[in-house]
């Protein structure tokens, strides 16, 4: 066999192995439980919330992490020993250092050097290498010098997450779902709510719903320091936030180009200090904590039940846990950290107690509709 085919096949054996590896593991694992939450005091309102902390990496940020690894393999942009870059310090670059591993390819994480050391402990936990810079608004910019100085490739999560996924089915998360809505008593939901961090999950999600010429509508719910709500209410892309996201794995300082606004029926804004209440409220009807971003979602779940009881309207609202409270202890959890932070969320948390004990919806949230 000559020198050049032969690499081919080589390479191509590589990758084949890499690609199996990657599907062993997604089949090794049971799809992640769907949890109805007892709420007696809506009746005629369902909610359920997808939890995505059971993944073996702890988080929504896995199927990301498989998708854009499956994507890169598949389209010949990963070979065997290409070092890996992605710009995150959180959940993707624990995802992406725990598959980079499994196949065999370095992987670098470009963040921040003020990352926690939690944060650093988990990717490294993983043989993920931890680059640090001092200005983060060069986190794009300095991930892609890097591949091109290590020969290696940007993953580049920001931009390829939307396409990475197979929106029409092949388990992704719209479709599991509704796979797993199907016995229920509102089996289509009324409303999927979602955060945004890439942009990919809703991307998803929404291009499903359309496919599938399901009812749903998809809410998408954004944080206090982020430029998605703002670019989606004025039809405007280069929209910018200069303060960076304090609700980790959510919101984005610019739109990002895996964000489809197309797909989007609406989008709330949620202060911080509702997030971690939403939390607070949310971690003790489950009996564990959750993370800052479940609470912006679960605030936003709040928010449509009782604009359909408001309407005596029936039906299933649909959320996702987005990973564990316990990665949190010295931020959300920490009262020293919400003090430094200006986050007070004392005022919102009895507001959403009444609420679920059949009350009022008191919170004034900022929303937009297309």
């Amino acid at each position: 066999m000559g020198g050049k085919q032969g690499h081919k096949t080589m390479s191509r054996d590589w990758a084949d192995r890499a690609i199996a590896a990657i599907e062993a593991d997604q089949h090794r694992s049971a799809d992640t439980h769907l949890w109805k939450l007892d709420v007696p005091a809506l009746p005629g309102i369902d909610l359920y919330l997808k939890d995505e902390s059971t993944h073996p990496t702890g988080s929504l940020k896995h199927r990301l992490a498989r998708s854009l690894f499956l994507y890169a393999l598949c389209n010949g942009l990963i070979r065997e020993g290409t070092a890996v870059v992605e710009a995150s310090s959180g959940s993707t670059a624990v995802s992406e250092a725990y598959f980079a591993r499994m196949i065999g390819t370095p992987f670098y994480a470009v963040m921040p050097r003020s990352t926690s050391r939690e944060k650093i402990a988990a990717i490294e936990h993983y043989g993920g290498n931890c680059h640090f810079i001092d200005d983060g608004r060069r986190i794009y910019a300095e991930s892609a010098e890097l591949a091109e100085r290590l020969g290696g490739y940007f993953m580049d999560q920001f931009t390829h997450a939307e396409r990475a996924t197979d929106w029409r089915g092949n388990n992704n998360i719209a479709e599991s779902i509704f796979q797993q809505m199907r016995e229920e008593r509102f089996p289509v939901p009324s409303w999927v709510v979602m955060g945004a961090g890439t942009g990919g999950t809703s991307a998803t999600i929404g291009r499903y719903i359309r496919y599938k010429r399901h009812a749903t509508r998809l809410s998408v719910a954004d944080v206090e320091y982020s430029a998605f709500f703002e670019g989606y209410s004025t039809h405007d892309t280069a929209c910018s936030c200069e303060r960076p996201s304090r609700i980790e794995g959510i919101g984005r300082p610019r739109v990002e180009p895996s964000f489809v606004p197309g797909v989007i029926d609406h989008m709330l804004r949620i202060p911080d200090a509702v997030s971690i209440a939403a939390k607070r409220v949310l971690s003790r009807r489950l009996g564990r904590r959750v993370g800052g971003s479940t609470g912006t979602n679960f605030a936003a779940m709040c928010f449509h039940a009782a604009r359909m009881i408001a309407a005596k309207q029936s039906g299933s609202v649909v959320t996702l846990i987005c990973d564990s409270g316990e990665r949190y202890a010295n931020t959300y959890y920490s009262d020293d950290w919400l003090m430094a932070n200006a986050i007070d969320p004392s005022p919102f948390e009895p507001a959403i107690e009444r609420f679920l004990a059949g009350g009022p919806f008191e919170l004034k949230l900022e929303e937009s509709w297309r």
